[in-house]
């Protein structure tokens, strides 16, 4: 059973930055960050292939980066520049599977409890 616990959230002042991990026990192959806002879906914000290649949501694009320590077994979210609008419940997501797009939440197993991101302007 792969596990995942988020670390790193907080509240913040736009333009500030933050960084989140998460620590993967377990084998997997795929692992993005989603996040969800207050009474809408979780949407993918940024993954990560262990065979290489990452991708990003356009809006996070050139603040974001997603990047990962397999030494440790840590998955990273390194957010910039953050905005108010960045404000939502961020999860980490993995999956051993290669099916999909990065962005469906359906493509993921395993999901942690979440941590949560607070930017205020």
């Amino acid at each position: 059973q792969v596990q995942l616990a988020e670390s790193g959230g907080g509240s913040v002042q736009a333009g500030g930055s933050l960084r989140l991990s998460c620590e993967i026990s377990g084998n997997v192959i795929r692992m993005a960050w989603f996040r969800q806002f207050l009474g809408s879906e979780r949407k993918g914000v940024a993954g990560l292939h262990t065979g290489g290649g990452t991708w990003y949501t356009d809006s996070v694009k050139g603040r974001f980066t997603i990047s990962r320590d397999s030494a440790k077994n840590l998955l990273f979210l390194h957010m910039n520049n953050l905005k108010p609008e960045d404000t939502a419940m961020y999860y980490c997501a993995a999956t051993r599977d290669n099916g999909g797009n990065w962005w469906w939440p359906t493509v993921y197993n395993y999901w942690g409890q979440g941590t949560q991101v607070t930017v205020s302007s």
